[in-house]
C-alpha cells in the first residue's frame, strides 16, 4: 500500500482524504520540477576534476618501449609517449565554449594563466595518460605502410556527465616513434585552418573533429609553405582536437598488413571499438529480421543479425555516405580542381575507401566476401539518397528533379558561381509564373557575374523550369524561403577569410579568429553587421598552390 494514501480502513472525512491527495500532488510536481532543473543544471568542473578514462590504452596492446624515437612498431595500437614540443610564453589564441560543454569543462577554465602551458604539453593535466596511435593507410591510392601519429599526442579520454566519451589529442606536441622523418610539430597558419574548420563544419551540421582550443607554443619553425624549396621559420602552435575517436581505417589495416601474426589484433580492436562506439550493434537480435538480398538479380542474402562485424561495416559504410553528402551539399572540398581528392571525386574516393576497409575485415575473417560487397553497395545507395534528399532541400522542393538538378549543376560548373551565394540568393526567386522573361534574373544578379547573353539565356530558362516546379509544390514564399535557409548557410569558412585571420595573427593579434569563429558558429543565421565575411573571395585569394580544404 502507498503509505502517503490514506487508509480505507481509517474512519476519515473526505475532505482530510482529499487534502491529503492535494498534498501528494503538490509534492510530486515539486520533485518534478526539481529533477528537471537538476537535469538541465549543467556541470562545470576544473581541469582538476575532468572525468578521465583510459579504455584505449586498458583494453589494447601497447608498445613496450615508450620513447619517441622514429621506427617501426609492432603488435601494437599504441606507443605511450609525452609531449615535448619547446614551448616559450605560450598564448591562447582561440578556444571553443561549445567543445567546453562536451566536457563539461567550466568555460572560466580557459581564464587560467596556466592554461596555455597545460594545452602545449608543457605542463601535465592531472589524469591524463598521452599516447601515440599506431595506423597504417594508403596516400595517392599507394599502400603507404606505418603511418601513425607523427604529431599528433592523443591525452586520453573523457567521461562526461551524460556518459559521453570525448577523447582529447594535442597536435603538433613533438616527436613520436611515427614522426619518421618530420619533427613533430606544427606551425600557426596550419593550426588556425584546423581549428577553424573543425568548428565551422560542426555548425554546418557535418559530422567532424572539434577544436578546443589553439595556442601558440612560442617558438618558431622551419617549414617550406609552398614546397618550392623557400622554407622560412614560422610561428608554432598547437590545437587540442577533440573527438569521439580518433581511430581510422588505418588503424586496422597496418595490422592487417602485416599477415596472420596480427589478425587477431583487427578482431580485438574491432570488440573494442564496437563496445564504445556502436554499443547497439551488440544488442542486434535476431527478431529484427536485417536480413538483404545483393546483386542484381537478388539471389545472394545477407542476414546481418548473425554477424556482428557485417552489422558494423554497413552502418561505416552508410555513415561514411551520409558525411561525404553533406561534404558535396555545403560544397566543402579537399583538393584542387583535377586532383585526387577534388570535389567531384570526394563520393568515389570514399566509396573506394570503404571497399579498403571491408576487405581488411576480411582478411582477418570477420566477414564474408558476400558481406563486404554488400558494405560497399550501401554505401551507394546511401550516398545517393542522402544528396538527393539535400539537394531537393536546397531548392526548397518536395521532391528530387533530376533533370533540372543536373541542369543546374552544369550551368554553375560552365559560369563558375559560387556554390554557398547562389544557393542563398535562390530562396528570393517567387513561385510566379508570369514574371517578365527580363527580370527572371533579377534575384540572381548578384551571384550570375560576367555572363553574356547566351549565357543569361541558359539561366533564364532553368529559372523558368525551376519556378514551374514551385508552383506545383504549393509552398508560399516566405515558408520557403525560411525553409531554405535553414539548409543553404550564409556564411562558410572560405579560405580568405582564413588567410586574413592568420596574418593578423601571425603578428600577435588573435582578435580576427575570435570573430571568425563566432560568425561561423551561425552560418545559416543574417546576422547583420557582419555581411563582410559573406562576400565573394578577392583576387589574391586565387592564386594557385595556395589553399586547401575550400569552401566552394
Amino acid at each position: 500500500m502507498d503509505p502517503s494514501l490514506p487508509d480505507p480502513a481509517s474512519s476519515l472525512s473526505v475532505d482530510s482524504v482529499a487534502d491529503s491527495l492535494k498534498s501528494q500532488s503538490l509534492r510530486e510536481q515539486g520533485n518534478d520540477r526539481i529533477n528537471k532543473e537538476n537535469k538541465n543544471k549543467k556541470v562545470k568542473l576544473s581541469l582538476e576534476d575532468l572525468n578521465w578514462d583510459h579504455s584505449f590504452v586498458r583494453e589494447l596492446p601497447g608498445d613496450p618501449q615508450s620513447d619517441s624515437i622514429p621506427r617501426q612498431v609492432f603488435h601494437a595500437c599504441y606507443t605511450k609517449v609525452l609531449p615535448s614540443a619547446e614551448v616559450e610564453n605560450p598564448e591562447l589564441v582561440a578556444w571553443s565554449d561549445s567543445v567546453a560543454g562536451l566536457l563539461d569543462l567550466d568555460s572560466h577554465e580557459f581564464e587560467r594563466p596556466d592554461f596555455p602551458l597545460k594545452f602545449s604539453g608543457a605542463s601535465p593535466l592531472t589524469g591524463a595518460v598521452p599516447y601515440a596511435q599506431c595506423y597504417g593507410g594508403h596516400q595517392f591510392g599507394t599502400w603507404a605502410g606505418q603511418l601513425g601519429d607523427g604529431r599528433a599526442i592523443t591525452l586520453g579520454e573523457i567521461l562526461n556527465s551524460k556518459s559521453q566519451r570525448w577523447e582529447l589529442q594535442l597536435k603538433g606536441a613533438g616527436k613520436t616513434p611515427y614522426s619518421r622523418f618530420a619533427d613533430g610539430l606544427a606551425v600557426l597558419r596550419s593550426s588556425i585552418r584546423e581549428f577553424l574548420c573543425s568548428e565551422a563544419m560542426h555548425f554546418l551540421g557535418i559530422p567532424t573533429t572539434r577544436a578546443l582550443c589553439l595556442v601558440t607554443t612560442g617558438k618558431l619553425v622551419t617549414r617550406d609553405m609552398f614546397y618550392d624549396g623557400n622554407p622560412k621559420e614560422e610561428p608554432g602552435a598547437i590545437v587540442c582536437r577533440v573527438a569521439q575517436s580518433f581511430l581510422r581505417f588505418g588503424s586496422f589495416q597496418i595490422h592487417a598488413s602485416k599477415g596472420e601474426e596480427d589478425l587477431g589484433i583487427v578482431s580485438t580492436l574491432a570488440d573494442y571499438a564496437i563496445r564504445h562506439h556502436f554499443p547497439h550493434i551488440e544488442n542486434i537480435s535476431k527478431s529484427e529480421t536485417l536480413s538483404f538480398s545483393t546483386g542484381d538479380n537478388g539471389q545472394s542474402v545477407v542476414d546481418l543479425t548473425s554477424n556482428k562485424y557485417a552489422a558494423w561495416v554497413v552502418e561505416i559504410a552508410e555513415r561514411t555516405a551520409s558525411l561525404v553528402a553533406r561534404w558535396q551539399g555545403v560544397g566543402f572540398t579537399h583538393d584542387l580542381p583535377g586532383r585526387r581528392y577534388c570535389f567531384a571525386n570526394q563520393p568515389d574516393i570514399c566509396s573506394w575507401n570503404i571497399t579498403q576497409f571491408a576487405s581488411t575485415l576480411m582478411a582477418a575473417h570477420l566477414i564474408s566476401d558476400k558481406e563486404a560487397s554488400y558494405a560497399v553497395e550501401r554505401y551507394g545507395t546511401k550516398f545517393m539518397d542522402e544528396y538527393q534528399a539535400i539537394i531537393t532541400q536546397k531548392l526548397g522542393l518536395q521532391k528530387y528533379n533530376k533533370q533540372l538538378v543536373n541542369k543546374l549543376l552544369n550551368n554553375l560548373a560552365v559560369d563558375k558561381v559560387d556554390y554557398t551565394n547562389f544557393f542563398r540568393s535562390l530562396s528570393n526567386i517567387k513561385a510566379d509564373p508570369g514574371i517578365p522573361e527580363g527580370e527572371l534574373l533579377v534575384p540572381l544578379k548578384a551571384v550570375l557575374l560576367d555572363i553574356g547573353k547566351e549565357r543569361k539565356e541558359a539561366w533564364a530558362s532553368w529559372v523558368q523550369s525551376y519556378i514551374q516546379e514551385l508552383v506545383a509544390s504549393g509552398i508560399s514564399d516566405e515558408e520557403r524561403k525560411a525553409s531554405m535557409d535553414l539548409v543553404n548557410p550564409k556564411y562558410v569558412l572560405r579560405n580568405y577569410l582564413c588567410q586574413s585571420a592568420i596574418d593578423a595573427a601571425e603578428i600577435g593579434d588573435f582578435g580576427e579568429v575570435r570573430r571568425l569563429l563566432k560568425v561561423m558558429e551561425r552560418p545559416y543565421d543574417e546576422q547583420p553587421g557582419m555581411e563582410k565575411y559573406a562576400r565573394l573571395p578577392p583576387a589574391w585569394a586565387y592564386r594557385p598552390g595556395r589553399y586547401s580544404r575550400e569552401m566552394k
